[in-house]
């Protein structure tokens, strides 16, 4: 009976996409934004913190957040552009439909618990691949935040990208990974930031070899 919920669940929420796609182009034609909007699927295991991260950058409490189960689209505004962030539960009988969601998207977003267990990390690796060889999100600019830096046992940077493969894994496309926390929002907005100069147009080198300052832990 779960899983049929939880089908269920998945088709209202592909359907509210199409009603938002719908919605944006009948009723947000007004007059353009300032600044340039790209649209984002963000995308990770459950508990990695992608839920906490988006209501904290769009300034929303954070008291009693749960796992996402379908989908959620927040407008989360930086200086120099607007996300539209559509966050996609990473639960493990949601994910063989992550790839109903990925029209549209412009960019990548994959947060990871850098001080998951073992087994974890050879989940994060399978899925993370499934996401980049899909031929909708080729060459898409992607952004991986390395979440929960603040724990004990949080991988650095380099042992993340070897670990996963990241330099054969995301070869063809802008990348890079970028340590955080959530208990230091600065460290989040900051990897958005160098991400937003892909998206732009600003940036043309690949970020793992551009700065020391995601070279390890936060």
């Amino acid at each position: 009976m779960s899983g049929v919920c939880g089908k269920i669940q998945l088709c209202c929420g592909i359907c509210r996409i199409g009603v938002y796609t719908i919605y944006r182009l009948l009723c947000c034609k007004a007059e353009p934004a300032s600044r340039p909007e790209y649209s984002v699927v963000c995308l990770g295991l459950t508990k990695a913190g992608k839920s906490t991260m988006l209501a904290l950058m769009s300034e929303e409490a954070t008291d009693n957040i749960e796992p996402t189960v379908g989908f959620s689209i927040k407008a989360v505004q930086f200086k120099d552009c607007i996300l539209n962030i559509k966050e996609i539960g990473g639960g493990e009988g949601v994910r063989p439909y992550w790839k109903h969601y990925y029209d549209g998207a412009e960019g990548v977003v994959f947060v990871l618990d850098s001080a998951c267990p073992e087994e974890d990390v050879e989940i994060v690796k399978k899925e993370l691949g499934n996401v980049l060889t899909d031929s909708t999100l080729e060459h898409l600019p992607c952004l991986i935040l390395a979440s929960y830096q603040d724990s004990e046992n949080a991988r650095s940077v380099d042992m993340i990208t070897t670990l996963l493969d990241l330099k054969k894994l995301c070869k063809g496309r802008q990348w890079l990974v970028h340590p955080c926390t959530i208990k230091d929002l600065k460290t989040v907005k900051e990897g958005f930031s160098a991400f937003n100069k892909y998206l732009i147009g600003e940036q043309t080198e690949d970020a793992p070899e551009q700065t020391e300052e995601i070279k390890g832990r936060i």
